[in-house]
């Protein structure tokens, strides 16, 4: 038991540079949400929610100080408060704007610094399709955390003014009194520790999160440029590993590359069990088709699991078919111009036919008429204009100027153009 403890305790300080929490003694974690709004903090927040759900923490406290940034990002943090089965608070430091004005009112309660301001939200672009889509977030959170649907709205859309606050024409953005006196805060608070006293949780362990390395580099693996390279990557690491099979640098290639784009997409909460899973039994069904005779059942099962897991993972949509689709052509692209570069392994003879017909082996694209011109031959069936010909006793197929020609009459052919025969009445 001792040594267990002794571990517990080393493990934390090697990674969270602190001791670990008591068992039981349901801590309040703290997360700083600072700055743009991206998948950085996306993936701060899904990795201090899920350690807060296995501590069983009595409450999740969001410090929040942003002009905003994505949206997409907003979102994903917003979907994380809202199922949380923990009591949420938000402080909002200085300022929650444009997306951080999204994920303040998912919370439960929000508190506000002195001197603080919430809203701001019109998206840009500003069109008419965004504005209604943010509206539409902005209301059904607000509704979902008993807010006033309206302020929320008028924090948007510009248009919809909000009596005493703003009028029709200026977007609502709210002061520290402002926020109170609707209902988006529940009072002004000076520092951390009088929130926590408000809300009864001073005397609780505290534990907190802030961005590191592994979400900053989350972030950047998450960006939409990076995330369609790293599928690029991997499309092309397949298609050199059935080329080259047995050399093993793309297949080694291929897995570093579906490692930085699972895991970035697992730090961020996009990606499960269920996604990786498909994956790794789509690279496994691939490697069996390498050795395995005949290509057919393993290696479309490969590929069909590996396109379904990145679909998944991508977010299930139109975006995702996208992303992917883009990605594969770009991998075809580079893989065409190397190809001719690559060894060739026993499945690819199998894909690929490595003989050719040539004239100089004596094959031809369609046979020779031009011994016919000049000739002479009969009508066998109606011409109109195609029909056939009877010339030195062979059966032709012919074409004549235009017109109707019967059975039985001469006719004699005038020019050949590959397999067309042309004739003409005598």
């Amino acid at each position: 038991m001792l040594i267990k403890i002794v571990l517990s305790m080393f493990l934390g300080i090697l990674f969270y540079g602190h001791y670990p929490l008591v068992a039981g003694a349901q801590p309040v974690v703290f997360i700083q949400i600072k700055g743009e709004i991206d998948n950085s903090q996306v993936a701060l927040v899904h990795r201090a929610m899920a350690e807060a759900e296995s501590l069983d923490a009595k409450a999740i406290m969001i410090e929040i100080d942003t002009f905003g940034g994505l949206v997409d990002s907003a979102v994903k943090i917003r979907d994380m408060i809202s199922q949380t089965p923990i009591e949420t608070i938000c402080y909002i430091k200085n300022r929650a704007w444009s997306a951080g004005a999204l994920i303040a009112i998912s919370h439960k309660h929000i508190a506000i610094a002195p001197g603080g301001s919430i809203g701001a939200a019109e998206p840009i672009p500003t069109t008419e399709k965004t504005v209604a889509a943010l509206k539409a977030e902005f209301a059904a959170t607000a509704n979902k955390s008993g807010r006033n649907v309206k302020v929320a709205e008028a924090m948007v859309d510009k248009t919809v003014g909000f009596p005493g606050y703003a009028e029709p024409g200026q977007i609502l953005a709210l002061t520290d009194y402002q926020a109170k006196e609707v209902g988006y805060a529940d009072f002004i608070a000076a520092d951390r520790e009088e929130v926590l006293s408000y809300y009864g949780l001073a005397e609780n362990e505290r534990r907190e999160y802030q961005i590191g390395w592994s979400e900053r580099f989350a972030g950047w693996l998450s960006d939409p440029t990076v995330k369609s390279l790293l599928l690029s990557v991997i499309f092309l690491a397949v298609f050199t590993e059935i080329k080259t099979a047995g050399l093993g640098v793309a297949a080694f290639t291929g897995l570093v590359a579906a490692l930085l784009f699972f895991g970035s997409q697992w730090l961020t909460g996009l990606a499960g069990w269920l996604e990786l899973i498909l994956f790794i039994s789509g690279a496994l069904l691939i490697l069996i088709e390498l050795f395995v005779p005949g290509f057919g059942f393993w290696g479309i099962s490969g590929a069909s699991c590996i396109l379904v897991s990145l679909f998944l993972t991508l977010g299930g949509n139109g975006s995702a078919l996208a992303t992917l689709s883009m990605s594969l052509i770009v991998a075809i692209i580079i893989f065409l111009v190397v190809l001719k570069y690559l060894p060739t392994s026993k499945l690819w003879t199998k894909l690929t036919l490595a003989d050719a017909e040539t004239k100089e082996h004596g094959f031809s694209s369609s046979a020779d008429y031009t011994s016919y011109i000049g000739k002479e031959g009969v009508v066998i069936t109606l011409l109109r204009p195609a029909g056939m010909v009877d010339i030195e006793g062979v059966h032709l197929d012919v074409i004549s100027e235009g017109q109707y020609i019967e059975p039985g009459v001469r006719v004699k052919v005038v020019s050949c153009n590959g397999s067309r025969i042309l004739v003409r009445r005598v």
